[in-house]
This record gives structure tokens, sequence and C-alpha cells, in this order.
């Protein structure tokens, strides 16, 4: 844990008692400050109490001793309106702030040299965070990850020398730390999403590339227009920026061509990188996702041949692309995390033979951007929700079977690609949709899965052939 001590003796409000938010309030007590905590949900209350925090309602608190509000990302604090506790901060004229923005305070306080390296966009940021760490470890870098992608970013270790930090940012989280300041921010693309926290995709927009303002070194996805926007943007405005891409040749930059990475400097284009048999790099998006990585830490000034070098191991994001079970020709494929259409293309788009697993709590625009990849499905498998949504955007052009459990999809799926004479083929879960209709998380959905998977007799009867 992080001790906060640049709030050392000042009272400070807290309201969102999840995980990071007990995190959060034992750090600041930690550095000296006085803390008084609350949540909308009174069992999360009753938990603090009995670990000793200061719970008080903070609509009957006098505010007045308070310097700031450390509010939860994942309360409201401008769409589709302010939560109360928001409203009651700047009705008292302090601050409201979250953990990463304390974590960015105690770095510059006690170790500003410590790297610190942010990630953020729409779809890929949890795998480029993965692996960014992973390419730390192996090159014998002290490596800490955290953020959104797991582990509260003030659950780390505190600020050290040599220390490097790999933090996985949500646009929650960027909206809540108005100093930012990574020594390399990574920005990697930009599709609709959580537009009824953020209103406009101008406003989701504007608040992802807060974090690359605030860097030293930028490193920008270029395979959407808006995020090419932000690198253009930020040229003009003199930040040192290096461009990535995963489907196009750059004249400077990093990108992924045929299963190699290739940097460039002014139209020169030096092959450094193989990613070719790495399972857990398949795709172009993966390519994106391995050219911010390889940016990131030549930014960092580590060598190519290096960086190179360890890609190879990397084992890959759990639930993203993750390949639980084979049987064959079969791959069994847990993309449970792919919660929008947009991040399901990805997945669509590295392999040619899909038996589909779709479906969920539906988001908005559906699947019909998909369609592209229509070709590539040999039958859909629909849960869920969205099955009957879905079944009428693949009619006449996928084959469907409306299943409603996952399980059933599995045990279906599995059944006609053992009839299929493709030399490789996936059946893959790749949901496009929120879990919450059957699943508490994305997580349990994608362990749910693998379960299935390596329950079929399928699977292991290939386990006692290998």
């Amino acid at each position: 844990m992080i001790p906060l001590t640049t709030f050392a003796g000042k009272h400070v409000a807290l309201f969102g008692l999840g995980g990071s938010g007990m995190i959060t309030a034992r750090a600041l007590i930690a550095g000296g400050a006085s803390v008084t905590v609350w949540d909308d949900a009174e069992p999360r209350v009753e938990a603090a109490r009995a670990e000793g925090l200061h719970a008080e309602d903070l609509r009957e608190a006098d505010w007045s001793p308070f310097s700031a509000l450390v509010l939860a990302p994942g309360v409201p604090l401008t769409h589709p309106k302010p939560h109360w506790s928001v409203d009651l901060a700047r009705d008292a004229g302090i601050e409201v702030i979250g953990d990463v923005e304390l974590f960015c305070r105690e770095r510059r306080a006690i170790c500003v040299d410590a790297p610190l390296i942010a990630i953020t966009g729409t779809n890929g940021k949890s795998t480029t965070t993965a692996l960014i760490a992973h390419l730390l470890k192996e090159l014998g870098a002290d490596t800490q990850i955290g953020g959104n992608i797991g582990t509260p970013v003030l659950a780390l270790d505190p600020p050290a020398p040599g220390r490097h930090y790999v933090i996985e940012c949500s646009s929650y989280q960027i909206d809540l730390a108005p100093s930012l300041d990574p020594s390399v921010g990574i920005h990697m693309n930009l599709s609709p999403d959580h537009l009824d926290r953020h209103g406009t995709m101008e406003n989701y927009a504007a608040i992802k590339e807060r974090l690359i303002a605030g860097a030293k070194i930028a490193v920008v996805g270029v395979d959407d227009r808006l995020s090419a926007d932000i690198a253009d943007r930020q040229d003009l405005a003199r930040m040192p920026v290096r461009r990535i891409s995963g489907s196009m040749e750059l004249p400077d930059g990093v990108f992924a061509k045929n299963g190699f990475l290739f940097e460039a400097f002014d139209g020169t284009q030096t092959q450094v990188a193989s990613l070719g048999g790495i399972d857990a790099l398949r795709g172009d998006h993966n390519g994106q996702n391995a050219a911010a990585a390889f940016a990131a830490l030549r930014a960092l000034g580590f060598e190519a041949a290096d960086i190179s070098r360890a890609f190879k191991t990397f084992p890959g994001l759990h639930h993203r692309m993750e390949v639980v079970a084979r049987s064959g020709r079969i791959l069994f494929v847990n993309d449970s995390k792919a919660t929008n259409a947009d991040a399901a293309a990805r997945a669509l788009a590295s392999f040619d033979r899909i038996y589909w697993i779709a479906g969920g709590k539906p988001k908005a625009g559906g699947i019909a951007s998909l369609d592209e990849y229509f070709d590539k499905i040999a039958k859909a498998y629909l849960i869920g929700e969205a099955a009957e949504e879905f079944a009428r955007t693949l009619d006449g052009k996928v084959e469907t079977e409306i299943c409603g459990t996952l399980d059933k999809a599995v045990q279906a799926a599995a059944s006609d690609a053992a009839e299929d004479s493709a030399s490789e083929l996936a059946v893959l879960l790749s949901p496009a949709c929120a879990s919450f209709d059957q699943f508490p998380n994305f997580e349990l959905r994608g362990e749910a899965f693998a379960e299935a998977a390596n329950a079929l007799d399928m699977v292991r009867k290939s386990r006692e052939v290998a």
C-alpha cells in the first residue's frame, strides 16, 4: 500500500466503498489524513465501520473541514447527472478527485523519477497494460501493475527509484485525475462506449486525450480517425508523439505488418520483432497492442532486440483471446472481455473459421457493424437478453441457434465444430455484450466458458492423447 503523505493533517471526505475505495481510505489514514467515508449501499458502510473507519452520512456532515472529496470511479461525476456527493463538494468549493490523482501527487512528492506508463483507449488497454508489465519484468525491471486492470493503484508498493508503474486508466479514472502526468502516456483507440457517463463522443474523446496531454512522451494509435486527430493536436502542442498502428504502414512510428513489427524514422522502416507463433498476440488488434508496448519501452530506453525476445514469452491476458482448451484442430477461445462489438471485431478478425458464441446484456448499436466478418462465421450460438436481437441481425447472413445459456452454447458449438473439416477452427466466446444478465462480471462468464469447454469429452480425450 502507498501511504498518502501529501494529505497528512488534512480532513478528506470519501464516497464509494468498493475495493479501491477501501484501499484509498486506508492509504489516506496511513499517510496522516483524517477520513470520513460513506456509500449509498448500507452493507458497505457497515463493513467500513467494522474495519474501524469513520463512516458518516455525507448528506448530513459539516463540509467546512474537508479539503477534498475522493470519489470512486464508478460514481457519476457529470452524466447522466452528478452524484449528490459531487454537488455537495462543489457547493463547499472543494476539489473532487480519485485514487489515480492521489497516486500521481504522491509520486511527484516522494519519487518523481519512478517511471509511470499510463494506458487508455476503448479497446486493447488491458492487453497492452499486461504486455508492457510482462516485458518490463522479463527485462529485469522492478514493475508494479494496477489501476483499471484489477489491482487498485494505491495497493501497489510506494514509489522508489527504478520502480516502474504500469497503470491502466479508464475514462472514469482520468476524469478524476486532473494532474495525471505519466512518463509515457498511451492512447490506443476510440469507439463509442460509456456515453451514458460522458454524454457525447466528443466529451469521451476529450477525457481520453487528457492522459497523453500531461505526459512527457505520448504513444498514440492512429487506426481510427478520432485518435489520429488526437495525435495531430498533440503535434501542434509540441508534445513528443510516437504514432502506432496495427493495420497501416507509418513513415514515423511503430507498426505491425504480416506478423512483424517495424520501427520507422523519417520514412526508413526497420523490422524489429516477429509476432508469429505467439497465440496471445494474434490479429491486427494485437499488432497495435504490441506496437504500443514496443514504443513505450523504447521511449524508456530499452533496446529493440531485448524487447523482441521478451515478446515470445507473453502468456496473454485472462479472458482476452485466451485459448482455454484444444481438441485436435479446434481451439476453444475465451474472449469474454469483449463486451462491445468493436472488441468482438478484433477476435472475429483473428480466425478464419469460427463457431461464435455471442450475446448477453446488449449495448447500443448491437452487432450490425460486424457484418464484414460474417463470412468467417460457420454458425452463431446466441445467449442471454440479446439473443433475439442478434438473431434478427444475422438472419439470412449467418446460420444461428438460440441456446439461451452459455453451457448449452458450448456443447452445441463443439458438436458442430467436430463435424467441420477445416484445418483450424475456433469455438469463440466473444459476446459483444455485457455479462450482467446472467453473470456478475465478464470474468465469471469467461471462467464458466473455460469450465464448460474443459468438461467436454472431446477435450478430455485430447488431453489423454497428449
